[in-house]
């Protein structure tokens, strides 16, 4: 892979080659890409989709603002544009044709980093990290399994790992009446988006992490199959046709993404007093040992201080450490022989390891947390029978009146019965993932006659 093709700024239905350096300064191409995702009613409905705790919750005599999906995105976009700026910056010494030549600076690659960073969560559906798996178990073990026999192996597959990150690149790139090619981010930007640039099949056919899950459905295969030709990912070795190595930009992207949720998931642990607070310091200040002005710190005499001091030290520490560890390893990255996340290169894996061990037992798996997420279970399931039901009966000429009231409930966009039975499943899969949390709650209420 060579930079000058991964930087493409090269948008679906382009009929001539954008060239960096005739770019308006004051309004790049990647900019725009933020700009775009930032106003899009998908990026909106995160403000109302759990990151991981059910929000808000009492703490005492007051009501404690935990984040969304959308304040976290937003703080991972921010992470991330540090991360690609201190990258960019770094490349252009090594390879300095880009600049002098092509045109690009560092902040085209801060600008990349942070659009991809700010929709890296945009596919997710409602409930925190069970709305996934609620889809999937529909389809598996659910009501929904009664489809197989009418589907492809890759089809199905699709459906019981339902993916965010795949929804994601759907939402991001699909065609809709008066609307070609969904967003029209660059080719750069979705490139650096896609964590897993494959198939849903085989799963998981090597270490790689980027094989670890799968980026496209096989609604979208031929869309990014002209990305990565566009872009020059490459392509990995055997028999599965739709399957590359990654972007090299996706490292910092993931990296931003890491760093936060480590971070700041355990923060508001700490704000829901579900960690201690003086527990907590111990661990962020072993993570900080190194650069902590100790004076400074002790004379903050306010618990919410201390933590803010040590969560900004935490995040810059974490930004240089990830740095370090792609300017050492740009070479394999860009071969595709980097097989991990940046991180788990990290010198502080052992710190982030036993934050994210403190998360997993004392905020993932609290009764909050869990109740949220059965919840989700039962709401995601019934309204996607509700929903399939009612659309394939119209597909095949047996709708009742009630499943013809019922489609017109839905969007304009996913009300389309003349598709194949994949496409109608995968669009009700996708609508259910569109929904934020309190939309889900007031549909399946008005779905199962409990309020008009």
């Amino acid at each position: 892979m060579n930079w000058e093709r991964l930087l493409s700024l090269r948008r679906q239905g382009d009929t001539e080659k954008r060239v960096r350096r005739l770019q308006d300064e004051t309004r790049l191409g990647f900019e725009v890409d933020y700009d775009r995702i930032i106003f899009s009613s998908a990026f909106r409905s995160l403000q109302d989709k759990t990151q991981v705790v059910p929000m808000p919750i009492d703490v005492g005599s007051r009501k404690e603002f935990v984040h969304t999906r959308l304040t976290h995105s937003l703080e991972v976009s921010v992470v991330g544009r540090s991360l690609g700026r201190i990258a960019g910056r770094n490349l252009l010494r090594k390879h300095p044709h880009l600049k002098e030549q092509l045109g690009y600076r560092f902040n085209d690659f801060g600008a990349i980093v942070a659009a991809a960073s700010l929709a890296h969560d945009i596919g997710n559906p409602p409930f925190g990290h069970s709305g996934e798996k609620a889809i999937g178990a529909f389809f598996q073990s659910g009501a929904g399994k009664r489809y197989q026999a009418e589907l492809n192996a890759e089809e199905y597959q699709d459906l019981i790992d339902f993916e965010g990150n795949a929804n994601g690149f759907k939402l991001l790139t699909e065609s809709r009446n008066g609307v070609p090619g969904g967003l029209r981010l660059s080719y750069a930007t979705l490139g650096a988006f896609m964590k897993y640039p494959k198939a849903s099949l085989p799963k998981k056919p090597t270490n790689h992490i980027s094989d670890k899950k799968f980026g496209f459905f096989q609604s979208e295969k031929g869309t990014f199959g002209t990305i990565a030709e566009e872009l020059g990912l490459k392509k990995k070795d055997g028999n599965e046709p739709a399957s590359w190595y990654r972007h090299p930009l996706t490292y910092l992207v993931e990296a931003a993404d890491d760093i936060c949720y480590t971070i700041i998931d355990f923060e508001d642990g700490i704000n829901l007093g579900f960690i201690s607070e003086d527990y907590a310091l111990e661990y962020f200040i072993k993570l900080v040992k190194d650069t902590i002005n100790t004076k400074k710190y002790n004379q903050m005499t306010n618990t919410s201080d201390r933590l803010s001091y040590l969560r900004a030290l935490a995040i810059n520490t974490l930004i240089h450490d990830a740095i370090r560890i792609f300017e050492e390893n740009e070479t394999a990255i860009l071969q595709g022989d980097f097989d991990v996340a940046l991180l788990d290169k990290s010198h502080y894996k052992a710190q982030i390891g036993d934050i994210i061990n403190v998360s997993i037992s004392n905020i993932y798996q609290s009764q909050e947390v869990i109740e949220k997420e059965l919840a989700g279970y039962k709401i995601i399931a019934d309204i996607l029978e509700i929903y399939t039901t009612a659309l394939l009966r119209k597909k095949k000429g047996d709708a009742t009146n009630y499943d013809n009231l019922l489609i017109k409930t839905l969007p304009t966009q996913y009300q389309d019965h003349s598709k194949t039975t994949y496409e109608l499943l995968l669009s009700a899969s996708c609508f259910v993932a569109s929904l934020s949390d309190s939309a889900a709650v007031n549909i399946h209420n008005k779905l199962m006659g409990r309020q008009l």
